[in-house]
């Protein structure tokens, strides 16, 4: 049984990741992605993208 091995690197890694702000792309572009990932039947690229675009829209929802 092998432990896993955590390494100190790895998770300031994390740490700095998860407080850094995230620029969204623009509204329009998310809103083609959206579209994009409509035609193909992405149900994850849909939900994805939908979800940014909400987020790029209003910041505050979510924060």
């Amino acid at each position: 049984m092998s432990d896993l091995v955590r390494r100190p690197t790895e998770v300031a890694a994390l740490r700095a990741a998860a407080r850094s702000a995230r620029p969204l792309p623009p509204v329009p572009a998310l809103m083609a992605a959206l579209l994009v990932a409509n035609e193909r039947r992405d149900r994850e690229g849909v939900c994805l993208a939908a979800h940014r675009a909400v987020r790029a829209a209003a910041p505050e929802v979510g924060e």
